[in-house]
């Protein structure tokens, strides 16, 4: 299958009190990018324990693994405390598949810390149109139980040049601005968001500006940060407008909320009347 977005990185299973769902960035931005009209494929490494039926119109380069990387969220007084419970193998240069340069766009979307932030200059060296960055899986790190927190990203000033533009949270830098202006002065786009107030994006030679998302009856935020992303990505590379692209990307992602997990991700009749509310 011709591909013109693929996405790097690990497929996940997330361990929910319904039973196991299909999960990682790979999964929403693909899917994504596959309604705003994208034939779209990943990269990815897993076990054979994944429920794959939601990604059949996905083309699909899997590197095998034992296990999947799996994730379970347990919430108490404190909040949630989130855990790795298993991690698939990692990714090389050497699993792009043969035609991988054909891509408009590949997104690199590590979720634990599969991927070396060293493929990001490579990619760079052998271009395709536009690379998408969501780096949140270089901003995790885990102890011998598996419990997540957050970790610095030291290579992130320089590989945030090489990209076209970067898509984080305020919770990837736990709630640090200093952070994220610092990263900003490094990258050709940067873009914050903040869940249901939006998001902020920093575009390098321009101040930053705020866009406000609009309001939703929030059922589910899982896979939001990555419905945003693809959508950001896809528009900015149709117009270099980051402007535009964010007020879209803020209507694509708000309507992802309103459904649970994959079911989440826009119909093109949505994109469309998502497009026209973002004019």
């Amino acid at each position: 299958m011709s591909v013109n977005y693929l996405a790097l990185g690990h497929l996940a299973q997330d361990l929910t009190p319904a039973g196991p769902r299909l999960g990682g960035t790979v999964a929403y931005a693909t899917l994504t990018a596959r309604a705003l009209g994208y034939p779209a494929g990943m990269v990815s490494a897993y076990g054979t324990d994944l429920d794959l039926s939601a990604l059949r119109d996905i083309s699909i380069t899997r590197c095998s693994s034992n296990i999947s990387t799996t994730f379970e969220n347990i919430y108490g007084a404190e909040g949630r405390t989130q855990f790795v419970r298993a991690r698939a193998s990692p990714l090389t240069l050497s699993h792009l598949p043969a035609n991988w340069e054909q891509a408009a766009i590949v997104h690199v979307a590590p979720l634990a810390q599969e991927i070396d932030s060293g493929l990001i200059e490579t990619l760079a060296a052998t271009p395709p149109a536009f690379i998408g960055l969501t780096p949140q899986g270089w901003l995790r790190q885990w102890d011998a139980e598996g419990r997540v927190s957050k970790c610095d990203w030291r290579e992130a000033l320089t590989t945030l040049p090489h990209v076209n533009a970067t898509v984080i949270s305020i919770e990837d830098v736990r709630g640090d601005w200093t952070v994220a202006e610092r990263w900003a002065k490094a990258a050709r786009v940067l873009v914050v968001t903040e869940g249901a107030q939006g998001c902020i994006v920093f575009a390098r030679g321009e101040d930053a500006r705020q866009f406000a998302a609009p309001p939703q009856t929030e059922i589910d935020p899982t896979g939001a940060g990555d419905v945003f992303a693809a959508v950001f990505f896809i528009n900015l590379y149709e117009t270099n407008e980051p402007w535009a692209s964010a007020r879209f990307a803020n209507q694509v992602a708000a309507l992802s909320i309103t459904r649970v997990g994959l079911d989440g991700i826009p119909t093109p009749d949505e994109v469309a009347l998502c497009r026209i509310r973002s004019a």
